[in-house]
Parts: structure tokens; C-alpha cells; sequence
């Protein structure tokens, strides 16, 4: 991404230490991380209630909604907020194998691995069971 510590006024982060996502079906987005992705289950804190759960590298705070009433589909031209998490991942392998358990864990697939643009990054979205979209891309050097 270049060196940008000449710049006085940019602020520079060390990353993304955790994300946060409230989700309207705690046990079953949990599982799809921890089973489906084969994460962590790092905290449980029942009275919120919340499920953290880490891959080793990222961390994720899944929030129950206090009240999972019927919920809208995001649509990025209309509303504000989370159009979609991106997940990095090591290989295409690693990316295929992604597809593969998402796949037999019956989670909706938006599309399949695929060229980015004219690639050679691929990449593939899905949904995990709260109607979240999940990219995973792969990157190659």
C-alpha cells in the first residue's frame, strides 16, 4: 500500500483488531464460523447476548438482536450500513475448500469461486445464516 508515514495528518491503523456484527440467529451464525469455518469460540457473554469467535488473526462479535422481527435485505443504493465483510484467504485452495464447506453446510451462495475483474484474484460470496454477506478473496502475489 505504499509508505504513507510522510503524511503528518493520516492516521494509520495497526488493522482491524474485531468486527461486530448483530445478528438475528446467534447460535446458527456462531456455528457457521466455528463448524462450517472451523474458528474459535473465544467469549460467550449470555447477558448481552453475544458470541465472539476468531480465526486467529480476526476476531468477530456476533450480537444478538433483541428482537428478531422479519428483517429487509441490505440494498447498497438505498440503505446505510454493512453491504458485505471480506475475508482474505491464503490460496485458492484455501478458497475452494471455503466454497466446498460452505456449500455442504447448506448457507445460501451468492456465486462460486470466480475471477476478479480479469483476475488473477478470485473470489466468492455467500451469506451466513443471519442473511449476512461473507467475501472471501484471494490475492495472489
Amino acid at each position: 500500500m505504499g509508505d504513507d508515514t510522510a503524511d503528518p495528518n493520516l492516521i494509520v491503523t495497526q488493522g482491524v483488531h474485531h468486527l461486530g456484527l448483530t445478528v438475528s440467529h446467534l447460535a446458527e451464525s456462531a456455528t457457521f464460523f466455528t463448524e462450517t469455518l472451523g474458528w474459535r469460540e473465544v467469549r460467550r457473554v449470555p447477558e448481552y447476548p453475544a458470541i465472539f469467535v476468531s480465526d486467529g488473526t480476526i476476531m468477530v462479535t456476533l450480537w444478538q438482536v433483541a428482537e428478531a422481527g422479519p428483517s429487509q435485505s441490505f440494498d447498497h443504493q438505498h440503505n446505510v450500513g454493512l453491504h458485505h465483510v471480506a475475508f482474505e484467504v491464503a490460496s485458492r485452495a484455501v478458497l475452494e475448500s471455503v466454497f466446498a464447506r460452505v456449500t455442504a453446510s447448506g448457507a445460501r451462495i451468492e456465486f462460486a469461486p470466480e475471477l476478479l475483474r480479469e483476475g488473477p484474484a478470485m473470489h466468492m460470496m455467500c451469506y451466513e445464516p443471519s442473511g449476512i454477506r461473507i467475501e472471501f478473496i484471494w490475492l495472489p502475489e
